[in-house]
């Protein structure tokens, strides 16, 4: 396997990564890494996704439409090119915004339950 079928990706080609649905129009695209991971999250427009908390911190890149993101009962607006750091165990959430979103995500250290296929966002 050369290094680019190994390390190389593309934010538009969703034949690569760990598929999740995690709600109702809200799924993700995972690649685990050594150290972190990354989630590339695709929200349909006004998906809401669930509140909830885990140990990693979270980074979050909102790379295209606009969300809510709910962070410590906090609602906060977001636009394309905010981007925002989620401290483990703060308990957060987020609603598409008109047109959805798509967000990059990097969680460190990994989050075990992404490392396969499955549905929804955590154990709480």
């Amino acid at each position: 396997m050369t290094q680019k079928d190994k390390y190389f990706y593309n934010l538009n080609d969703d034949k690569k990564g760990i598929l999740r649905e995690l709600g109702d129009g809200i799924k993700t695209r995972i690649f685990p890494g050594e150290q972190a991971m990354v989630s590339v999250v695709s929200i349909e427009p006004n998906s809401t996704g669930k509140i909830h908390s885990h140990p990693q911190e979270q980074w979050s890149l909102l790379i295209e439409g606009s969300a809510l993101r709910i962070q410590n009962e906090e609602k906060i607006p977001v636009t394309k090119g905010d981007f925002w750091c989620t401290p483990g165990g703060i308990r957060h959430g987020i609603v598409g915004g008109p047109d959805g979103a798509i967000i990059f995500d990097i969680f460190a250290p990994q989050r075990d339950e992404y490392k396969k296929p499955g549905s929804g966002f955590a154990a709480d």
